[in-house]
């Protein structure tokens, strides 16, 4: 598979962006279920932060780019939910993990590690059953415990909005997380990044503050088809 509308994609998205934010915003590639070419054309195109929702599908593209993924300029998100018993694997291969979603797991992450990570708090604020994250009501008894772990840097929040085409229902989402964020400020807790706002929704999300947008198909196509 070719990356080579990368660039005009990455344009189109840079131009919303200029349309709709007011403030810095950075573009995660989402390269999950493309090979390694996904990121370097990534890189080639000026995006530095690459996003994994899997974490052995990182690890092993890490691996096939050597050094353990660690190049030049290249940072490293996990933004799909991580297992308590992977927590040791993420230890020296991420930048940033966008879905600690319990105590239970930041405590084991923070055990594990040896320098601090940068970590945001996963916060179900759609209420779906089927998505991770810790429900907004105990956000902040949450946030509060986590920003005190040593090894952990909590820089901010994240969230996923229902897979819907009703504008409306994403904004909501989407000013949901912002307004526990701006509470949780007035609390005493500093947290700059919102990570929210994918391919479908991300023009609807920087508007509502977001700073981190995840992008994988606006920017690459669509994904292949796999068979079972």
């Amino acid at each position: 598979m070719g990356f080579e509308a990368l660039p005009e994609r990455l344009a189109q998205v840079r131009a919303v962006l200029a349309q709709r934010a007011a403030h810095p915003v950075t573009i995660v590639a989402v390269t999950k279920g493309f090979g390694t070419e996904a990121v370097r054309a990534a890189l080639a195109a000026g995006i530095a932060d690459i996003g994994e929702n899997r974490v052995q599908e990182a690890v092993q593209k890490q691996d096939e780019m050597g050094a353990g993924g660690k190049g030049p300029g290249i940072r490293w998100h996990l933004i799909g939910h991580l297992q308590r018993n992977k927590a040791r694997v993420v230890v020296g291969r991420f930048d940033i993990v966008h879905s600690i979603d319990s105590l239970e797991l930041a405590t084991e992450l923070n055990r594990r590690l040896q320098a601090p990570m940068r970590v945001l708090l996963q916060v179900n604020v759609a209420g779906e059953a089927q998505k991770s994250g810790c429900a907004p009501a105990e956000a902040p008894a949450v946030a509060r415990r986590l920003a005190a772990l040593p090894h952990l840097m909590l820089e901010g929040l994240m969230t996923i909005a229902p897979f819907t085409d009703a504008p409306d229902v994403q904004r909501r989402t989407f000013r949901g997380l912002r307004e526990l964020r701006d509470a949780l400020q007035e609390e005493g807790l500093w947290l700059p990044t919102l990570s929210m706002g994918m391919s479908a929704d991300y023009g609807t999300a920087v508007e509502e503050g977001a700073t981190v947008i995840r992008l994988g198909t606006v920017l690459f196509g669509p994904r292949e088809a796999t068979t079972p």
